[in-house]
């Protein structure tokens, strides 16, 4: 397998997971602004809507959408557990959080991941970031570690990224302790450290 991603980008949940799988696999990086991986080839014959992740499997199809690559490497790997079981309610709880993710919180950065973007449009952007935020603090206020049974999934990683970001754009996690201890959680596990060294994070 490989995978195509941007360093930081959320492409490391897919990352992640792989490691978390202990999958084989190679990874390229893709500089999305000049539409070319770092072997010169044009990303859009790869992935046709330009970004990233993408993920070439042993059948020689590619995958693309961070969602259905994170479900393809759990559900083909169940012996890691990484996915509840398809029809249980634990399995409708992750596509929740997954869904949750990319609808609501992913969405939400748009403005400050967006060049040109106005002072006004960066702080909207902040204050809906924090409205997700929210959600995600009052989810874990139940003492819980991961997001759906209280083990570690696919969710957790693709939450984990996004959350993270907050990192880097100036937004206090330390409004959200318990968001903030998730985030220390899953960047402390081997796999999370591993994929970020490999993308020069870490």
């Amino acid at each position: 397998m490989k995978l195509y991603y941007l360093p930081g980008a959320c492409s490391l949940a897919s990352h992640i997971m792989l490691h978390e799988v202990g999958a084989k696999f190679d990874i390229e990086s893709v500089d999305v602004v000049q539409g070319l991986t770092e072997t010169g080839r044009t990303y859009r014959e790869i992935s046709p809507n330009g970004y990233v992740p993408a993920l070439e499997i042993e059948t020689g199809d590619t995958l693309t959408e961070g969602v259905a690559i994170l479900q393809y490497i759990a559900d083909t790997h169940p012996y890691s557990a990484f996915s509840p079981k398809p029809g249980s309610v634990a399995r409708a709880r992750l596509q929740q959080f997954l869904n949750f993710a990319a609808a609501e919180l992913h969405k939400s950065w748009g403005p400050l991941f967006t060049d040109g973007a106005s002072a006004a449009e960066q702080l909207a952007a902040k204050q809906k970031v924090g409205t997700k935020f929210d959600y995600l603090e009052s989810v874990l206020a139940d003492g819980r570690e991961y997001l759906v049974e209280n083990r570690f999934s696919v969710a957790d990683a693709y939450t984990f990224v996004l959350a993270n970001w907050a990192n880097f754009k100036e937004i206090d996690l330390g409004n959200w302790p318990n968001l903030a201890t998730f985030v220390a959680r899953i960047q402390a596990r081997p796999a999370t450290l591993a994929a970020m060294k490999a993308e020069g994070l870490v």
